[in-house]
């Protein structure tokens, strides 16, 4: 068995081997299967989207969001911003324990934050909680974050994966991302990366009770074997992400398919750092020249919707309103050449293999629209590890990603889109408007004003057009009738998985 760091056998491995001899003969488990594992178990530095899925499972931040978006308790029981939000104040769950029985307390959530705040740490979400000035516990079970400035979606920002609560003394001594201690509903008690995975029940949990004894999970590339193992009932549950294997389950005796429509988005990133990308026209050439719903209707056979940058259903507008949101050939040519490629170029583009598995056609028609401009583009295919690490780096021409959504607009986005954004080497484009539009957006707190000033932004963006959005599609989970309980959320959240019944 693999697990991340041989010299820590004595840690998580023999704690793995140890929770599975205890685990009874008999033991009633959840069959899980996916396409994709995990790339990592730190959670505060994950960005893939199996990663997050796997540390909401086992970690917990303050509050998390339900399926209707709303922000409810987690370790925190309550929480109360001053009227000029600028002073956020938590009171925890007195029962919240990690999974080694130890209490969670605001020594906790203090050492948290701060590791998040430290760039050494390389948080992926450090940008969201830039306005965190200071930390006081004035108590065990208190916390306040004193904010520099009024911070309106700091409590959405809060309810991520990558804001999870982990023991101050694992960040003392090292051991986040080599150990897993957190306060969720479940704990990794083996993992052997791109194979498979064990979960068991976290007995101090205060969420309630689990009503069977664990997770195993396994990782099978290919959809259509997923979908056998489904038939076959060797496995209960499953997420898919290949329409064309999704849209098969319906038909099938004694299977459910879920199919939620998703926050997070399809876009061909252009790394506007780089020539000829630098160029505005060139840009805007590009995204004159895709055809979204022709990407969307071969790509994912239609599942789906054409989409700007606002994904989520309080700000979203309608895309056609936007600049050059409906293909126009001609008009990328005049721009091809008013940038001086009238004869074209050539570049590449990063994707990576099998996630989502729709990236490689998505690469390809994308490829074969760009060539009506004069654009030639090679295709480069990366593992997803490797995919993931490239993207961070920002050390790509172009890239097709699937980057995760919030129902905020600045938590969204703020990582990428202001000067502070921790992800600014990757977005690889920043200007003044948009970093004032930003700023505008977090501290305004009537809805209403809040949402011209994210359209405004949306306008903006989409003309600048550092990146291409293409479409929004659906989060597909598959299960069989003995599987009952599980909510799928616009996030694709994993959560409700500790409500499930097996019957």
């Amino acid at each position: 068995m693999t697990f991340l760091n041989a010299t820590r056998l004595s840690g998580l491995a023999l704690a793995a081997c140890g929770a599975l001899a205890a685990m009874p003969a008999s033991a009633e488990v959840l069959r899980f299967a996916w396409a994709q594992d995990a790339t990592g178990i730190d959670p505060h530095k994950q960005t893939a989207f199996p990663s997050l899925r796997l540390m909401e499972l086992v970690y917990e931040p303050l509050v998390r969001l339900d399926a209707d978006l709303n922000i409810v308790s987690a370790i925190a029981e309550s929480w109360e911003f001053t009227n000029d939000s600028q002073t956020l104040t938590f009171k925890l769950d007195p029962d919240a324990k990690f999974s080694d029985g130890t209490q969670v307390t605001a020594a906790d959530v203090k050492a948290t934050f701060e590791r998040i705040l430290d760039e050494a740490t390389g948080a992926s979400a450090r940008a969201n909680f830039g306005a965190i000035a200071s930390i006081d516990t004035p108590d065990d079970l208190t916390v306040v974050f004193n904010l520099s400035l009024a911070d309106v979606p700091l409590l959405t920002a809060m309810s991520s994966a990558n804001a999870s609560i982990v023991p101050a003394a694992a960040i003392a001594d090292g051991s986040v991302g080599t150990s897993v201690v957190g306060s969720g509903p479940f704990t990794l008690t083996a993992w052997e990366p791109n194979s498979r995975a064990s979960l068991g029940v976290n007995e101090h949990w205060a969420g309630g009770d689990v009503s069977y004894d664990g997770i195993e999970i396994s990782v099978l590339p290919d959809e259509s074997a997923i979908l056998a193992s489904l038939r076959a009932g060797q496995t209960d549950f499953a997420l898919l992400n290949d329409p064309l294997i999704a849209t098969l389950v319906p038909s099938q005796a004694g299977l459910t398919l879920n199919r939620t429509p998703q926050l997070s988005y399809h876009v061909l990133q252009l790394n506007a750092s780089r020539p000829p990308f630098d160029n505005l026209a060139v840009r805007q050439a590009i995204s004159c020249a895709i055809d979204r719903q022709d990407v969307l209707d071969t790509a994912m056979i239609g599942e789906g919707s054409v989409t700007g940058p606002l994904t989520m259903p309080a700000y979203r507008t309608d895309p056609a309103n936007l600049f050059c949101y409906e293909q126009d050939i001609e008009q990328a040519r005049a721009l091809m050449a008013e940038a001086g490629f009238a004869d074209g170029f050539s570049t590449t583009v990063v994707v990576a293999t099998g996630e989502p598995p729709t990236a490689a056609s998505e690469a390809q028609v994308i490829q074969s629209q760009l060539a009506e401009i004069g654009i030639s583009i090679d295709i480069k295919m990366m593992e997803l590890s490797v995919y993931v690490d490239t993207w961070l780096k920002g050390d790509f021409d172009m890239a097709v990603a699937l980057n995760g959504g919030q129902p905020d607009p600045f938590t969204m986005y703020n990582r990428y889109w202001t000067k502070a954004g921790n992800l600014q080497g990757v977005a690889g484009y920043i200007d003044d408007e948009l970093d004032e539009l930003m700023q505008a957006g977090r501290a305004e707190s009537d809805l209403d004003a809040r949402r011209e000033i994210f359209a405004a932004f949306e306008a903006h963006l989409a003309e600048a057009a550092p990146w291409v959005w293409l479409y929004t599609a659906y989060a597909y989970s598959a299960l069989r009738d003995n599987v009952t309980g599980f909510v799928p959320t616009p996030q694709g959240s994993l959560f409700s998985l500790s409500s499930v019944t097996l019957n």
